[in-house]
C-alpha cells in the first residue's frame, strides 16, 4: 500500500487558506502588472514637462547671469537696460513663475501616484485594522486613473462613513477590480459613479457604470471562478471570484444588479463596521 498523508480538517483549512492567500497575491500582482504601462504613462507625462521646464530654466538662468554679470562689471544703466530688453526680462520673469508652478504640480502628481502604488501594494498586510474607506478609494482611483480617464468621468457621491475594521489592501483590490471592470464595460465614453453610505452597522460602497450591463442569465454566475464575459485574453475570470472571497472573509457581501439609470451595472459591497471577535482573532492568530 502506498503511504497517504492524512491531514486533519484544521490542516486542510490552513492549506486552503494559504492557497487562497497566494492566489490573491498572484492576482493582485498580475493586476498591478496589467496597470504598469498605464501607471508609467501617468508618471511619464508630468516628468516629461518637468524635464522640458528644466531645459527652459537653464536658458533663462543663462540670460539672468548675463544681466548679473553686467551689474558686477559695472555696466552703465543704458547697457543694463539693453540687456534686459534683449533677454525679454518681463516675459522671463512671468514665465519663470508659471514654469515653477507647473513643475511643482508635476512633482506632486508623481508623488501622489507613487504614494498610491505603495499604499495599494501592501500585500503583506493581513491584519484587520480600522481604515478610512474613502482614502482607500482615492488611492485606488489614482492607481487606475489611466484605465479610467479615457473611458469615463468618475463621479464621487461619498456619504459619511466612520472608519471600518478591515484589511484595507484587500478591500482596495476589490475596488480596483470593480473600477477596471466598469471601465471595460463602457464601449465609448460614459460615467462611473462611486457611492458610499452607512446603513446601520454596515458600510456600503456602490460602483455603478453606464456600460452595456451584464445579461440577466449571467448575473448569478459572475462570481464563479474563471467565468468571464470578456473576450479571450482580456481577463482571468478570477477578479470577481476573489472579490467575493475577500468579502466573505470580511463577513460582508457583494452583489450585482442593474444600474439605477437602467443602463449598466451596479456592484454593491457591504462591510460590517466592526468585525466579529472570532474573525479578527483568527486573522491575528
Amino acid at each position: 500500500m502506498s503511504d497517504i498523508n492524512v491531514r486533519s480538517p484544521e490542516q486542510l483549512n490552513a492549506r486552503l487558506e494559504q492557497a487562497n492567500r497566494q492566489l490573491l497575491q498572484s492576482e493582485k500582482l498580475a493586476a498591478i502588472g496589467q496597470l504598469a504601462a498605464g501607471v508609467a504613462h501617468e508618471i511619464n507625462n508630468p516628468v516629461g514637462y518637468v524635464y522640458s521646464n528644466l531645459q527652459s530654466l537653464g536658458t533663462y538662468l543663462e540670460d539672468l547671469f548675463r544681466l548679473t554679470d553686467a551689474v558686477d562689471a559695472g555696466a552703465s544703466l543704458e547697457d543694463l537696460s539693453a540687456i534686459k530688453k534683449n533677454i525679454d526680462y518681463s516675459f522671463l520673469k512671468d514665465d519663470l513663475k508659471d514654469l515653477l508652478m507647473e513643475s511643482r504640480e508635476g512633482i506632486e502628481r508623481v508623488k501622489t501616484i507613487i504614494s498610491a502604488m505603495k499604499d495599494f501594494s501592501h500585500i503583506e498586510d493581513e491584519e484587520f485594522k480600522l481604515a478610512d474607506l474613502h482614502r482607500g478609494i482615492e488611492t485606488t482611483l489614482n492607481v487606475v486613473n489611466n484605465e479610467l480617464k479615457y473611458k469615463a468621468t468618475v463621479i464621487r457621491e461619498f456619504g459619511d462613513l466612520p472608519e471600518v475594521e478591515c484589511i484595507s489592501s484587500q478591500i482596495n483590490q476589490v475596488i480596483m477590480n470593480l473600477l477596471v471592470n466598469a471601465a471595460h464595460a463602457i464601449e465609448e465614453f460614459g460615467e462611473i459613479i462611486v457611492r458610499t453610505r452607512c446603513n446601520g452597522d454596515q458600510a456600503v460602497v456602490e460602483i455603478e457604470d453606464s456600460g452595456k450591463g451584464v445579461a440577466e442569465e449571467n448575473l448569478h454566475r459572475i462570481f464563479e471562478p474563471f467565468f468571464t464575459t470578456k473576450p479571450v485574453g482580456k481577463g482571468t475570470g478570477l477578479g470577481l471570484s476573489l472579490s467575493f472571497n475577500i468579502l466573505q472573509k470580511h463577513n460582508g457581501s457583494i452583489t450585482a444588479g442593474q444600474a439605477s439609470s437602467g443602463k449598466g451595472t451596479c456592484f454593491r459591497i457591504s462591510l460590517p463596521l466592526k468585525q466579529p471577535e472570532t474573525a479578527a482573532d483568527n486573522t491575528r492568530g
